[in-house]
C-alpha cells in the first residue's frame, strides 16, 4: 500500500482538490492521511466530509510544531509499506500512484524512487521541468549545475509529490526534523541517498505550485533561504570522510568555472574590460 501524507494549516482554498487528486488516481492500493494542524478555517469540514465518502481517508486535527511535526504524525500513523507526501497545493499526474505502486514490486527495501516535476506559477503557466538524473550525494551538494542541455538547473528534487520511498528508510535515517520548519526536505533528502537504493525515472510524476504567498516562494523572495541551504550543507558535508569533503570541494569549483564560463557566453558584454582586450587582442593574431 501506498501512504500519501498531506500535512495542512488553513488550507481551505486547496485541500478539496488535494483530496480530489487522490480519488482521481483510481488506486486501490492507497491510503490518505491528511495531519491538519487545529485550522480555524473550514478545512477540517471539507475533510471530514471527503472522509465520509471515502475511506481510504484517514485523518487527525490537533495543533503541531509545523510541518515537520506534521510528517512525523503521518509517518507513525501509516500503513502502507511505500510513503509519498503530497503538500495541499501540489498536484499528481494521472495515474501516477498505480505506476509507483507497479514500480516498488521491483524494487530492493529500502528504495528512494525519484520523477521529473513540473514548476507552475500562481496562473498554472509551466516555468521549467525539474529533472534531477543526478542523485549522488556529491551530485545534490553542488547545490547548482549546467545540466545536459545547457540550461542551469538544480540538481535536487524540488519537491515530494516526483518522488517516494520505502517507510522503512526512516529506521535507518531518523524521522524528519521537527526543529526544521523549512528544508526538512532537503535534509531527508541527503540522509536518504546514502541510505536507500535510489534510482531516477525519467518520467513527469509531480506539479508543483511556486507562487508569492506560499512559504517557499516567500522565503526564496526574502533571501534566507539560501544560507539556510548553505548551512545544511556545510553541516552535512563535514559528516563526510576527508576524502569526500576534497571530491566536493573539487567538484564545487570545476562547476563554478562551468558557470562562469556558461554566463559569459551568453553576455559577453559583462566581461571584465582587461579580459575583453585581451580576447580581441588574441582573435586578432
Amino acid at each position: 500500500m501506498i501512504s500519501i501524507i498531506t500535512p495542512v494549516f488553513n488550507g481551505e482554498r486547496f485541500i478539496e482538490s488535494c483530496l480530489q487528486v487522490v480519488i482521481d488516481q483510481n488506486c486501490l492500493e492507497v491510503e490518505h492521511i491528511i495531519v491538519d494542524g487545529g485550522s480555524s478555517d473550514k478545512t477540517v469540514n471539507i475533510i471530514k466530509d471527503k472522509a465520509n465518502q471515502y475511506p481510504h481517508i484517514r485523518w487527525i486535527s490537533e495543533k503541531d510544531r509545523g510541518q515537520s511535526d506534521a510528517l512525523n504524525k503521518g509517518i507513525a500513523m501509516a500503513q502502507g509499506q511505500i510513503i509519498g507526501v503530497l503538500n495541499v497545493d501540489d498536484f499528481y499526474e494521472i495515474n501516477i500512484l498505480n505506476r509507483i505502486f507497479k514500480i516498488f514490486q521491483t524494487l530492493p527495501e529500502p528504495s528512494l524512487i525519484v520523477g521529473n516535476c513540473n514548476i507552475l506559477n500562481q496562473k498554472g503557466k509551466l516555468i521549467y521541468i525539474n529533472k534531477p538524473n543526478r542523485l549522488r550525494t556529491i551530485d545534490l551538494l553542488l547545490e547548482r549545475r549546467v545540466n545536459d542541455d545547457g540550461i542551469i538547473d538544480a540538481s535536487f528534487p524540488v519537491n515530494p509529490s516526483a518522488y517516494f520511498y520505502h517507510k522503512s528508510l526512516h529506521q535507518q535515517i531518523g524521522l524528519y526534523k521537527v526543529e526544521e520548519h523549512y528544508a526538512m526536505d532537503v535534509d531527508f533528502l541527503l540522509k536518504a541517498v546514502c541510505s536507500s537504493h535510489v534510482k531516477y525515472f525519467n518520467e513527469t510524476w509531480g506539479n508543483y505550485r511556486y507562487y508569492p504567498g506560499t512559504k517557499t516562494f516567500d522565503d526564496s523572495a526574502r533571501e534566507t533561504s539560501t544560507a539556510r541551504i548553505k548551512h545544511l550543507f556545510n553541516d552535512y558535508i563535514k559528516t563526510l570522510s576527508l576524502m569526500e569533503q576534497w571530491q566536493i570541494w573539487l567538484a564545487r569549483n570545476i562547476n563554478f568555472i562551468l558557470l562562469k564560463i556558461f554566463y559569459f557566453s551568453k553576455h559577453p558584454e559583462r566581461l571584465p574590460e582587461s579580459i575583453r582586450q585581451r580576447l580581441t587582442k588574441y582573435n586578432r593574431t
